[in-house]
C-alpha cells in the first residue's frame, strides 16, 4: 500500500492510498461525513483484480479542510486531482451516497478517462427530486443542532439487524464531522440531485447502482437514463460495513458489468 497526498485545484491537501496495479483503476469515493477507511474490507479483494485508490475528500478523514466552498463540483475536483496524481488513463469511479454525485462531477473533468460509475445506495429513483425549499427545510435541523440530528439521522440509515456497536461507532464518527462543512455538503448534495438526469445524458457512461431495498424505488426512472440496478437487500445504507464480504462480491459484479457495457457501448 502506498499512502500519499495530492492537491485539489484550490490547494487543499487530499489524502489517498493506492493498492495493486493495472488499469482501469477503481477509485473509491466515500459518502457524506465518512472517510476512506469505510472501504477497508473491499481494498484487498479488489486489489487482486487491479489498481485500487481510496481517498478522503476535502474536510473528511486525513485530508485538509481549508475550504469555504463546499460544493459537489469541488469534491469532484478532489477526485480528479488524485486521478491526475496517479497518472491513470482509465478509471471506474465508485461512489457511496454523496460520493455518487461526486463521481458524476469528477467524470465531467476527466474526459475520456472514466469507463463507468458505480453508485452505492444513493439513487433509487430519478422521478422525484427535491426543490431548493424542500432541501433547505431538511437541512435546517442539522444547522440547529448538528451533532444530535446527525447522530439520529445516521442511525436510521442502518438495517434493523446491523451490529449495534457498528451503528454506534459510525453515527458518533459522522456526528463529529466539521459542522460547517457537513451542513453545506449535505445541502449541496441534495440540491445536486436535480442535475443528475442532465449529467447522465451529458456523460453517456455506463452506470450501475447497488441499492438497499427501498419500497419507493422507481426502477423505470433509473433505467430511462441507462442506469442498471443491482439490489442488495442484505444491508442498509452502509453495505461495505454491514455485510462486507457479500457486498464486495456484489461490487465485483457491478465492475464486471461496467466493463461489459463499456465494451459494447451499451447506452441509451
Amino acid at each position: 500500500m502506498l499512502s500519499v497526498a495530492s492537491r485539489a485545484p484550490d490547494g487543499v491537501r487530499i489524502a489517498y492510498d493506492v493498492h495493486g496495479a493495472g488499469e482501469p483503476a477503481v477509485v473509491l469515493i466515500h459518502g457524506w461525513c465518512c472517510n476512506r477507511t469505510h472501504w477497508r474490507a473491499q481494498v484487498a479483494p479488489l486489489a487482486r483484480r487491479g489498481r485500487v485508490v481510496a481517498l478522503d475528500l476535502a474536510g473528511h478523514g486525513e485530508s485538509g479542510s481549508a475550504r469555504t466552498d463546499w460544493t459537489t463540483a469541488a469534491f469532484g475536483a478532489d477526485v480528479a486531482a488524485v486521478v491526475d496524481d496517479i497518472g491513470a488513463t482509465e478509471v471506474i469511479l465508485v461512489g457511496h451516497s454523496m460520493g455518487a454525485d461526486v463521481a458524476l462531477e469528477a467524470a465531467r473533468v476527466l474526459p475520456d478517462r472514466v469507463r463507468g460509475i458505480v453508485w452505492i445506495d444513493q439513487y433509487t429513483q430519478l422521478s422525484h427530486l427535491m426543490g431548493e425549499a424542500e432541501v433547505a427545510a431538511r437541512v435546517a435541523p442539522f444547522r440547529a443542532d448538528f451533532a444530535a440530528t446527525a447522530r439520529a439521522f445516521v442511525r436510521r440509515l442502518f438495517a434493523p439487524d446491523a451490529d449495534p456497536a457498528l451503528v454506534a461507532r459510525v453515527s458518533e464518527e459522522m456526528a463529529s464531522a466539521p459542522e460547517a462543512m457537513a451542513c453545506a455538503a449535505l445541502g449541496a448534495t441534495w440540491n445536486h440531485a436535480r442535475s443528475v438526469p442532465a449529467l447522465l445524458r451529458e456523460l453517456r457512461l455506463p452506470v450501475v447502482a447497488i441499492n438497499a431495498r427501498d419500497p419507493g424505488a422507481d426502477l423505470a426512472s433509473l433505467q430511462a437514463y441507462g442506469v442498471a440496478v443491482l439490489d442488495f437487500p442484505e444491508a442498509g445504507h452502509f453495505p461495505m460495513l454491514e455485510k462486507p464480504a457479500a457486498f464486495t462480491a456484489r461490487l465485483a459484479t457491478a465492475l464486471d458489468l461496467i466493463g461489459r457495457r463499456a465494451a459494447r457501448n451499451d447506452l441509451p
